[in-house]
């Protein structure tokens, strides 16, 4: 239901947009409303949201759900560079406003939420843990998408097309990674649960800083990691 809503919004607020700019200098830049509205965003777009929705269900300590718009976001952002490397007529300002856009989404999504979601399960057994993990997490998470920003924008300056490695751990791993993490401890008791699940959060976020290459998935790639994707979110949902 939120999607959906959400989804039309975005449709509104774009042909209001292109029909503003075409009346006052026939140029897309120029509309009323900030950013950029267009299909090639919605993706990050909808991830975000997702993120948003799923913080709220972790302080309310619901945090099976809160995984699953975790793995939701995760889908999302898997498809979201391909939906928008389908439009090929995008100015530089559309594609350092994605690269933008993608980077504060994924900070909120695979960032903030696995924090939030990791202290919700710590705070009732050992908050000190929580704390600790969810600040070195995000602080992780933090550094490497601002180092991915700049190495990004310098990649793209001298050469095109998609990179083939990425340096580091990408931070939308934790899409999946962390609720494996949470299906394998399930049968566990809550405070084995939550000492792992913070132990993965310290463990991941020395990967995203650590200076190794990471092949990009591709094709057959990414749908292994969707089919695998999909198996957790059903495993989550069973266990519900």
């Amino acid at each position: 239901m939120y999607v959906g809503v959400f989804v039309e919004m975005a449709k509104k607020i774009a042909e209001f947009n292109k029909r503003v700019s075409e009346k006052i200098k026939g140029t897309p830049d120029c509309g009323p409303i900030l950013g950029v509205w267009d299909y090639t965003v919605i993706l990050t777009y909808m991830s975000l949201v997702s993120a948003v929705i799923g913080m709220t269900l972790a302080v309310d300590n619901k945090n099976k759900y809160a995984l699953i718009c975790l793995i939701i976001s995760g889908i999302c952002d898997m498809f979201d560079g391909i939906v928008a490397r389908t439009k090929k007529n995008r100015t530089d300002m559309e594609k350092k406003f994605g690269i933008q856009i993608d980077s504060l989404s994924d900070t909120v999504a695979f960032g903030v939420l696995p924090a939030t979601i990791g202290f919700s399960m710590s705070n009732q057994h050992y908050p000190v843990l929580g704390q600790v993990a969810a600040a070195l997490y995000v602080l992780g998470a933090v550094v490497r998408l601002a180092y991915f920003n700049v190495a990004e924008e310098e990649r793209q300056s001298i050469e095109k097309g998609g990179r083939k490695y990425y340096q580091g751990l990408p931070v939308t791993s934790s899409a999946l990674l962390l609720p494996l993490v949470y299906c394998i401890t399930y049968r566990y008791s809550a405070d084995i649960l939550a000492t792992v699940y913070s132990i993965a959060l310290i463990v991941i976020a020395i990967m995203f800083v650590s200076n190794v290459k990471v092949k990009k998935p591709k094709g057959l790639g990414i749908c292994i990691l969707s089919v695998i994707g999909m198996l957790v979110l059903g495993m989550v949902l069973v266990w519900l």
